[in-house]
């Protein structure tokens, strides 16, 4: 073998690392010293998983043993995914592709969260399920485990992207836990108990609201008498159960002091009502904590580009929070009628050529925008608006 081809040798790799030492061998040269993360996991051939160890796993204090340090390791590494179900929940772990299974009860729960809490995880991944993973979800939070709900498209796109197309609860829990230790998503503060229950209520309201709207349709084009009757005294029952509800969410509301004091904020801005503010509450407790552009991201209203070399797309606004976006168009279409800064900014856009609804997007944002200024100064609305966050 002439020395051209001994320049060309590459070194053998295991999973996806290269066995460097052995490249600095092949080439003559002394390898430098491996720290005993290391040198614990190359005992083993276990390369694929020093190249995953985090930057925490460096303050570790240097084990007795080697299953001593194979522990530690493996549990700064610990990814956990639970696939939640009504009546079960599919527990799996990487790296160590442990896989358990637990009752979705509240004893099933305790026992799962006392075992997970002996893994000390870096993440644990959910999906939300509608909700299924809510007793789970408070048993995690109260034992200060980190704790992360993502959006189910994303898991099975990502799922798809790495090629698992078959779907079985253990698959799924691999996939989510697979999720997490490789896109690592960011832990947000989930709601507690008192946020769960007004946002409980909130969903509550909105079906009441919807059930009256039907039960209008119907009324209007029913021909027999007797049905029209009984569609009625719905109609009427509705009614109550809608004052009912809306009275038991102020009274929420004012019973909190932290609450009382930012629901009277938001509602001091021209075209934002009880159900807004409550909404705002419940679903956007970052609102003051964010910038601008960090707000409207999260909830749907930042224009995301759709360009592909000489194209360009138009801007399109999706994602976010939904349920945060609805109400903000209810709370803008009232605020073009009587809020002057909202009518004012609308006006502007329309005589530079915006299409109405484009026009109407961009006062929802700006609505939220001012809002979002509003929770982080803690200033009432003035109709010269606060200087939004950077």
């Amino acid at each position: 073998m002439g020395p051209t081809e001994t320049r060309r040798r590459r070194p053998e790799a295991v999973g996806k690392v290269v066995c460097s030492s052995q490249a600095r061998a092949d080439r003559g040269r002394p390898s430098p010293p491996q720290s005993w993360e290391h040198r614990l996991l190359q005992s083993k051939g276990r390369h694929d998983l020093f190249d995953q160890i985090p930057n925490s796993c460096q303050g570790l204090v240097k084990p007795a043993s080697y299953e001593e340090g194979i522990h530690q390791l493996m549990n700064v590494l610990a990814t956990i995914g639970i696939d939640v179900s009504k009546d079960r929940l599919d527990v799996a772990v990487r790296p160590t592709g442990e896989y358990l299974t637990a009752a979705n009860t509240l004893t099933g729960i305790e026992e799962l969260t006392h075992k997970l809490t002996g893994f000390s995880p870096r993440l644990i991944v959910l999906e939300a399920t509608g909700g299924y993973e809510t007793n789970l979800t408070a048993a995690l939070i109260k034992e200060e485990l980190p704790v992360v709900m993502v959006n189910p498209r994303q898991v099975r796109d990502f799922a798809k992207a790495i090629g698992r197309l078959a779907k079985t609860d253990q698959i799924d829990a691999d996939v989510l836990a697979h999720f997490g230790e490789a896109i690592s998503p960011q832990i947000r503060i989930l709601p507690d108990k008192q946020q769960h229950e007004l946002s409980m209520l909130l969903s509550r309201q909105r079906q009441l609201v919807d059930m009256l709207t039907m039960e209008k349709n119907r009324i209007q084009n029913c021909p027999s008498q007797k049905v029209r009757q009984s569609v009625q005294a719905h109609i009427d029952w509705l009614n109550n159960q809608i004052k009912h509800i809306k009275k038991e969410l102020d009274n929420f509301i004012q019973d909190t002091p932290a609450w009382r004091d930012k629901d009277k904020l938001y509602r001091s801005v021209p075209g934002v009502g009880p159900i807004v503010s409550a909404a705002l509450l419940a679903y956007m407790p970052e609102l003051g904590t964010l910038n601008r552009k960090k707000i409207a991201a999260l909830a749907g209203l930042a224009p995301f580009n759709r360009d592909s070399g000489k194209l360009r797309g138009k801007r399109v606004v999706w994602g976010g929070r939904g349920q945060i976006r609805r109400l903000l168009y209810m709370a803008t279409v009232a605020s073009l009628r009587v809020n002057p800064v909202i009518q004012s900014f609308f006006q502007r856009l329309v005589e530079a050529g915006k299409p109405k609804k484009a026009a109407l997007t961009a006062c929802m944002r700006k609505l939220l925008t001012i809002l979002n200024a509003m929770a982080k100064s803690n200033l009432p609305w003035s109709p010269v608006p606060v200087q939004p966050a950077p």
